[in-house]
């Protein structure tokens, strides 16, 4: 498979790094960028990976031309890997201009420019970059895992650009319903809602506070505690626990403040255009490797506005979504037989209370959680030596990770990718930089930081692990479902609309959406073989075929 390297040059100028006829000496060719639709159509004939420096700013004036792209290598995505990467040596990477790769942030602009001004990224030269990068993976005993690791987190900066492309289908209309339902007719600009200026005023009432603003924490917390109430927050668990008439209104106020906030009329005329939610989603946006989002919440849409979701006439969502996706990670990256025996049922935990591990569901999930986010006390720390002699090698995974990063360690996760460096005095002196005298206060503060670093590199390598999985699921999902639609631009076939952590929405065709339900099953099993080979642990997926997102299962 050919690589073709694509560079930015001045006076609006593209250059591509070809392979030569022999296969080794790079060809140039040099055209002006309004060409360069043409010839990465062109090259797409055959099979090409592209590599450039960020595909935020390369791809979505692909998308808007019409064209699709297989196979990129993401530069600055694959940098931030490598550069963290315990598995590689780090000095191969190391140039004058490494700072501004490391630096170097994705564009989230609405029109995005080929050639904007000022952009930081021309100042790096990618030809150079990827050659330390190829240097570096070639020199790693892991270059296999890793390899994977660098074209899943490319692929995933492809499926990301797409789904800003083609956008979540979005009914205005339906969420102007919505929004009237439970706040009131639309308020004037810097008024509230009918509803929530009711509730308000019964929460007034209730603390006698009649020129309470309650959006105001301070003044709500001051409210609370005139009226008698040992509140020490306004946090919706500490103002539950209280018995009084206020409860259940500002309860209420506070819920619907939050719609009005994240989700209200605002968000409305900001983020939906043309009958589509377009966020901006950001590949690797987390350390762990999981994605974060620029703009929209696109990682956070409450089910109350998902009614709002719904597929265009003639078409259907697929939406699918795997149980419990993180334990399942853990038995198969710690080869744990009776682990992967309990993941063969479509609930985990409920394979865990058969295998006759713990008495209750309830208990197996407390406990599974606590071990991978490292709340070892109290019932969890109880159940703790039941799961340890049932599952040996799941809980001493997630152990020696914790021990790792109590001695200051990077860990990382199964193909590759690195935990941040812990930083402190704490972390200095676990390496060995010196131990002064101290004092119990201090000696008690940094050993408490010490374990929340433990938990902290616990979770890291199964929840980047999972991230993993998902973005071969990704991966391989946008593929199947190129293959699977036919000819056409990529808004007229089944394509990937939203991606949160462990579950995915399709825009389909309605004639193709079984269709489509398959192939969701089918990258899921396919992610599994990537990364666990053959050890026999499933992830069984809830997919539904629906016109609204909220009628989901």
């Amino acid at each position: 498979m050919d690589r073709i390297l694509l560079v930015r040059r001045p006076e609006g100028a593209v250059e591509a790094h070809e392979p030569g006829d022999d296969g080794t000496a790079s060809r140039l060719t040099r055209l002006p960028a309004a060409e360069l639709a043409r010839f990465v159509r062109d090259r797409e004939r055959s099979p090409v990976r592209w590599v450039w420096d960020d595909t935020t700013r390369w791809y979505p004036a692909l998308l808007d031309a019409g064209v699709r792209v297989a196979r990129c290598t993401d530069l600055r995505l694959t940098h931030a890997v490598l550069r963290r990467s315990p598995l590689v040596d780090r000095s191969l990477l190391a140039a004058a201009e490494t700072p501004g790769w490391d630096a170097l942030q994705p564009v989230t602009a609405s029109d995005p420019a080929l050639f904007p001004l000022a952009d930081p990224a021309d100042g790096l030269d990618p030809v150079a970059e990827d050659a330390r990068q190829q240097a570096a993976l070639a020199a790693s005993a892991e270059r296999g895992r890793l390899a994977l690791l660098l074209a899943a987190e490319s692929s995933g900066a492809l499926v990301a650009a797409e789904m800003t492309h083609t956008g979540l289908p979005w009914r205005a209309d339906v969420h102007e319903r919505l929004l009237t339902d439970l706040l009131g007719p639309r308020p004037a600009h810097g008024a509230r809602p009918a509803t929530l200026e009711a509730l308000a005023g019964e929460v007034r009432g209730a603390l006698r506070a009649p020129d309470l603003n309650p959006d105001s924490p301070g003044a709500l917390l001051a409210a609370l505690q005139a009226a008698g109430l040992a509140v020490a927050d306004t946090r919706s668990w500490s103002l539950e626990q209280l018995d009084h008439p206020v409860v259940a209104p500002l309860l209420e106020y506070k819920r619907l403040a939050r719609l009005m906030t994240a989700n209200g009329w605002a968000w409305l005329d900001a983020w939906v255009r043309d009958g589509r939610f377009r966020s901006w989603f950001v590949p690797g946006g987390v350390v762990t490797g999981r994605w974060a989002s620029n703009g929209g919440g696109a990682l956070s849409v409450p089910t109350q506005v998902r009614p709002a979701a719904v597929a265009d006439d003639g078409w259907r969502l697929v939406v699918a979504d795997v149980a419990q996706l993180e334990p399942r990670v853990l038995a198969g990256m710690s080869g744990d037989d009776a682990m992967a025996e309990a993941a063969r049922a479509a609930d985990l935990y409920a394979g865990m209370v058969a295998a006759g591990t713990v008495e209750t569901r309830a208990q197996a999930k407390l406990a599974l959680l606590g071990a991978m986010y490292g709340a070892t006390r109290g019932e969890s720390g109880r159940i703790m030596p039941r799961l340890a002699r049932r599952y040996p090698r799941a809980i001493a995974l997630v152990e020696e990770a914790a021990r790792a990063g109590e001695r200051g360690e990077v860990v990382h996760t199964l193909l590759g990718r690195g935990s941040p460096r812990p930083t402190g005095a704490w972390a200095e002196r676990s390496v060995g930089l010196g131990e002064p005298v101290e004092a119990a206060g201090s000696r008690e503060e940094r050993d408490r930081q010490r374990r929340a670093w433990g938990r902290f590199t616990r979770n890291f390598v199964v929840q980047g692990t999972g991230a993993e999985w998902a973005l071969c699921w990704l991966a391989d999902l946008r593929n199947r479902l190129w293959r699977l639609g036919g000819p056409g631009p990529l808004g007229e076939r089944p394509h990937l609309a939203f991606f949160l952590h462990d579950e995915v929405v399709v825009h389909a065709p309605e004639h193709l959406a079984d269709a489509v339900a398959g192939e969701v099953r089918a990258a899921a099993a396919t992610a599994g073989r990537l990364l666990f080979g053959d050890f026999p642990v499933d992830f069984p997926l809830d997919v539904s075929v629906v016109r609204s997102w909220a009628d989901a299962g």
